[in-house]
């Protein structure tokens, strides 16, 4: 089963409109809660999927940080332009 950490602005639960079941997810706002996600999980997050509400430097330390933690998990970074509301379809397109 894949890890998938979904970082978000305001995210504290994982939305329940996701269409992929077979999944373990997790959420987080912040670069604290990220670290605390991979630690309780040995660093083995399978993708790690970041809203847009971030701003760009939060984001790019939050990237900076999964990039030197794990070789193995990929990072999606949602576009600005969809809006909050597009949130939950970019992550459904990405899985």
């Amino acid at each position: 089963m894949k890890k998938v950490l979904l970082v978000g602005k305001a995210l504290t639960d994982v939305p329940p409109q996701l269409i992929i079941k077979d999944v373990e997810y997790f959420a987080a706002p912040d670069l604290k809660t990220v670290q605390q996600v991979f630690g309780k999980n040995n660093n083995v997050i399978d993708i790690v999927i970041i809203g847009a509400g971030i701003e760009l430097e939060k984001r790019l330390e939050i990237v900076r940080y999964v990039f030197n933690t794990s070789n193995t998990t990929t990072v999606h970074m949602k576009d600005w332009e969809t809006g909050p509301e597009g949130f939950v379809p970019f992550i459904n397109r990405v899985l």
